[in-house]
């Protein structure tokens, strides 16, 4: 199984051509990476949860496998920035404006 690089090139006019300006796709991307990270955080601290221990004893704690299986597989996904680069450029996110007053675009 080959492993994807995080370091990938990317072209500036092609994040900028949904939005028409660099700063606005770079803050609904941000926003959207914020949420993907926030989603896989709560999805992951609730399997963990599943296998947790309230042994306070350090001598009765033990390596649980299923939760380095887990938390394995979690570290392979792609990172929350690529996954919100990847469907901005994939023209699955929509931006807008909460009002006119506003500068910063909302998800």
């Amino acid at each position: 199984m080959a492993i994807q690089s995080s370091i990938v090139t990317r072209d500036l006019d092609k994040l900028a051509e949904p939005t028409g300006n660099i700063y606005e796709s770079v803050v609904v991307v941000s926003k959207r990476a914020k949420q993907v990270a926030v989603n896989l955080k709560e999805e992951l601290n609730s399997k963990l949860a599943e296998f947790a221990t309230t042994v306070d004893n350090l001598e009765e704690v033990f390596e649980n496998r299923e939760q380095i299986e887990i938390s394995k597989f979690y570290e392979r996904m792609p990172k929350p920035t690529s996954t919100a680069i990847e469907e901005f450029l994939d023209g699955k996110l929509n931006s807008r404006y909460r009002n006119e007053a506003e500068a910063s675009p909302e998800l």
